[in-house]
């Protein structure tokens, strides 16, 4: 009852300023308004605002919110903590194995990553380890590259 006397109050209001916005000839700006000013009432005569009204004031309505926004919170949470935890449980796994493996090889310059697992249980190929050099023994390429610069 509150509301819609309040809804009606407003649509008067604002239809008495589109009457004084017309009389000074601003006949847009007066449409626009008197357009405005009959929403408060529509909606009442509609029936929306009693079924606003009806949800607001329901503690079960609010009790539904209240879910929604746990269940958001937790949906988020769970987001958050995969994204930092490295993804799915399968890729963690997969980071697992790879990680118990040797990545770099003794003598290697660049990671020996394989393209990966050709089967479920396959382990990766050992490659045939190489001798480290003694250190001062081949620095040819080394020595090019510094006379090309001229250092």
């Amino acid at each position: 009852m509150l509301a819609e006397t309040i809804c009606s109050a407003v649509s008067a209001a604002g239809l008495g300023i589109a009457a004084v916005t017309a009389w000074r000839k601003r006949f847009l700006a007066a449409t626009r308004i008197a357009a405005y000013s009959l929403v408060p009432i529509a909606l009442v005569l509609t029936g929306i605002v009693d079924w606003v009204a009806g949800i607001a004031f329901k503690p079960s309505v609010w009790l539904g919110f209240g879910l929604l926004g746990v269940a958001w919170l937790l949906f988020m949470t769970t987001r958050a903590i995969e994204r930092r935890g490295g993804g799915t449980r399968k890729e963690r796994r997969a980071a697992a194995r790879a990680a118990q493996g040797e990545a770099v090889a003794p003598a290697a310059s660049a990671p020996s990553l394989g393209a990966g697992l050709q089967g479920a249980g396959a382990q990766p190929k050992a490659k045939p380890r190489q001798q480290s050099a003694a250190p001062g023994e081949d620095f040819s390429d080394i020595e090019a590259i510094l006379k090309k610069h001229g250092i």
